[in-house]
């Protein structure tokens, strides 16, 4: 029964097609599209698209400090007193030299079994056990970066760990604005040029779009190896400069 079904409908299918062409004028068309219609079958852009760059150099306001303290002992007990009371000592340290509550945060804290080979046991046994506590530290008065890092390793001890220390800009949007405006004198330069090269007239911009290169801490990773054997005089720090990158893209029409 479905199979008779079927048949009937192919056949008032082709019935329908049948007179619909033969409905179309000799050398007709089925459709017509107005002639004011314009359709843009290619994904190529229309224009002057160019990119544009601006960079700027900033001298870093804020210091971070990665610190922290690490003790092994026999048990996990006396390994978390010890790191307990140094790294106390080292939360008072960061106080007293001015370092905010709110800029302390705890990055890393990490309880571990310490083990060697043993030959005659042929396994590996347990020595130890490690305690790990790790900070960072953001230090906002520059120029006492050395003061805050002999401090530290003033009352840590030998249990001191300075990972790394690293610079960057708290409020960097003056150097964002400056650099959106060389980006953009950039690329306004190089689509004048091309529209000169190409006989044309440039027009308006008619798209933009930025990417701002964000700054970042830049660590060293050298900081605690530079500073092992606690030095009398002062830990000297140099800042140095950071470069703020901005970036745009640009497409500009022609006009006629």
């Amino acid at each position: 029964m479905k199979n008779k079904w079927f048949v009937a409908a192919g056949l008032a299918l082709i019935i329908m097609v049948v007179g619909l062409v033969g409905c179309i004028p000799e050398g007709g068309a089925v459709a017509s599209v107005p002639s004011n219609l314009k359709l843009n079958l290619s994904s190529q852009p229309e224009g002057i698209s160019v990119s544009g760059s601006g960079k700027v150099s900033a001298v870093p306001d804020t210091a971070v400090l990665r610190l922290g303290i690490e003790a092994q002992e026999s048990s996990v007990a006396l390994a978390q007193e010890k790191a307990n009371g140094a790294m106390t000592a080292v939360m008072s340290a960061l106080d007293d030299n001015g370092i905010a509550e709110k800029d302390i945060q705890t990055q890393y804290f990490n309880i571990r079994k310490v083990t060697r080979w043993d030959d005659n046991q042929g396994k590996e046994v347990v020595t130890g056990y490690r305690v790990t506590n790790m900070v960072t530290a953001k230090i906002r008065e520059m120029d006492r970066v050395g003061t805050v890092i002999d401090a530290v390793a003033g009352v840590g001890g030998d249990l001191t760990r300075i990972d790394s220390i690293g610079f960057t800009v708290e409020e960097p949007s003056a150097y964002y604005g400056e650099a959106r405006q060389k980006a953009m004198a950039d690329a306004t330069s190089k689509a004048r040029q091309l529209a000169e090269l190409a006989d044309v007239k440039l027009g308006k911009p008619v798209y933009i779009s930025e990417n701002a290169a964000y700054p970042y801490p830049v660590y060293r990773q050298d900081a605690y190896e530079s500073m092992a054997g606690a030095p009398a005089m002062e830990t000297p720090i140099s800042p140095g400069e950071m470069e703020i990158t901005m970036n745009v893209q640009v497409a500009y029409e022609i006009l006629d």
